[in-house]
This record gives structure tokens, C-alpha cells and sequence, in this order.
């Protein structure tokens, strides 16, 4: 759906921030299902998600308890891997930017995109870390 170079940077913004980027549903299941805790952000092309999402998952893997794993999709690009991920993020509503935090493959915390629209990223920030202090 979008061209390549125009989601380069915004792929290299989480990708050099250590995020793992997955392509496909099988990377999305195997990255979910590993033991531990894994955070998977659904990036966007969006302003929400270069102002408030993208900075928000850099800035909460500072903390000193985060996620085992963290990890990567691009709405828009990768459909697969998005599709995989939106699945195993049910009950909630597809939304991107979005982020999730499993749990040895289970669910336990999701922030929707209404959740990340005009809130400041420390303000976000702030609310995985509450989640990686609780599942993490």
C-alpha cells in the first residue's frame, strides 16, 4: 500500500531503537509465543504514530524492567504480519498505531490508537511502564 522508501525511516526509527521487524504471520506467532514478555508495536505512516506511538515504546524500554522482547509490524506494508498480530490481540478492535504486551504468548495489556491520539509520548510511555512493572 505505501512505497517502500517512504516507510524506511519510519521502519529504522523503532528498527534502531532494537526493535525486531517481522514480515510474515509465522514471525508474528513465533515472536508472541516465545517464554517471556514481548511488546509488539503496530507502526503507522500516521502523525499519531511519529509524534506520541514510535517515541512513546522508544522512551518505555529505558525503564529498568521491560520486556523480554520487542518487536515490530507495519500497518499498511506488512499485511500478513499485521494480520497476525491483530488476531492475537483480540477482543480489541484493529488500530494502528497500537501496542501490545504478551505474556508468554497471552494478552495482558493493549494500548489502542484512541488511546495514543493527541497524548503527549511520556504520558504513553508511562502507561507500558506501569504494565512492564506489573507483567515484566
Amino acid at each position: 500500500m505505501y512505497p517502500p522508501e517512504l516507510v524506511k525511516p519510519m521502519r529504522d526509527d523503532l528498527a534502531s531503537a532494537g526493535f525486531e521487524e517481522l514480515y510474515t504471520a509465522e514471525a508474528v506467532e513465533n515472536a508472541i509465543k516465545k517464554e517471556g514478555t514481548t511488546l509488539v508495536v503496530v507502526n503507522s505512516v500516521c502523525g499519531c504514530a511519529a509524534a506520541n506511538a514510535r517515541p512513546a515504546a522508544k522512551l518505555s524500554l529505558r525503564h529498568a524492567k521491560k520486556p523480554d522482547h520487542a518487536v515490530t509490524v507495519f500497518a499498511g506494508v506488512d499485511i500478513e504480519a499485521v494480520n497476525a498480530a491483530r488476531n492475537l490481540m483480540v477482543p480489541f478492535p484493529p488500530s494502528s498505531p497500537s501496542m501490545a504486551l504478551f505474556k508468554d504468548g497471552e494478552l495482558v495489556h493493549m494500548i489502542e490508537r484512541h488511546h495514543i491520539e493527541g497524548r503527549p509520548a511520556e504520558l504513553i510511555a508511562e502507561n507500558l511502564i506501569s504494565a512492564y512493572d506489573e507483567f515484566c
